[in-house]
């Protein structure tokens, strides 16, 4: 299928099969589609030879060992609530664009679930920015690779976004339409997230397939332990633009 040949080339080969099969069919008249690459390497990388095996906590009481990174490095941390929040900027390129990678580490071992429900843009826009670095006192990130290919419709109309998959829709003028109405049948995302001690690779990939249908507290030292689940965030700091939002809940799983 040309799209997923596209995407395969848009996102270096981090994501193949996008679109699955019969997801395009003779209704087809419409597909929109965008993707996301970015390959950063960190402003201050993670030696690898400080890389230790280390105890991850998970949600259902269990524990794993994995490579956590390490560092003696100054690193921006803030305590916000009932998280602490760890900003890893990249380097910065010819533009005068800036991202930087967000870890949101809840303080309870399984407090992700509760920390997921309360976020919302108020938060990720205020807190979600550069701060001055803290001398660091114990740290530890483990290495991650996640990914996710999800058919988001149902997701989105349990979030109220009815219209535009119903009869009612009319996405007409987007096309040279004779008869019948244009309107969104499936919304496909497939995403790529994979962190080490260099920096961050990350691909997405968003198809609209359309058919006819009849208090913070600054630290002079502090501790990074994200030995359980934690949520990230990709930004670019100058316009505020969330790239990937995801979460960790076993680094050893993808």
């Amino acid at each position: 299928m040309e799209v997923n040949k596209w995407a395969a080339n848009e996102t270096k080969g981090k994501i193949e099969e996008f679109l699955p099969p019969n997801s395009v069919g003779g209704d087809t008249r419409l597909i929109l589609a965008n993707a996301l690459y970015l390959k950063g390497a960190w402003q201050k990388n993670f030696d690898l030879s400080a890389t230790k095996e280390g105890t991850f906590n998970l949600l259902k009481g269990e524990s794993v060992q994995v490579p956590m990174m390490t560092t003696t490095k100054s690193r921006s941390i803030q305590v916000v609530d009932d998280c602490k929040i760890l900003r890893l900027p990249y380097f910065q390129g010819q533009d005068n664009r800036s991202f930087s990678m967000y870890i949101i580490l809840p303080n309870d071992i399984n407090g992700l679930p509760e920390l997921e429900r309360k976020l919302d843009l108020n938060f990720l826009e205020h807190h979600l920015s550069p701060r001055s670095e803290v001398k660091v006192r114990s740290f530890q990130l483990p290495r991650f690779k996640v990914s996710s290919n999800v058919n988001a419709t149902e997701i989105l109309k349990n979030m109220g976004l009815v219209l535009p998959f119903s009869d009612d829709a009319n996405f007409n003028d987007m096309v040279d339409c004779v008869s019948g109405r244009l309107c969104i049948s499936d919304v496909f995302h497939n995403s790529f997230v994979e962190v080490n001690e260099e920096g961050t690779e990350a691909a997405a990939v968003t198809a609209l397939v359309m058919e006819w249908r009849c208090a913070i507290i600054y630290l002079i030292e502090e501790d990074f332990i994200a030995d359980h689940p934690f949520m990230f965030v990709i930004k670019e700091d100058k316009s505020g633009v969330i790239l990937f939002v995801g979460h960790v809940l076993n680094p050893l799983e993808s």
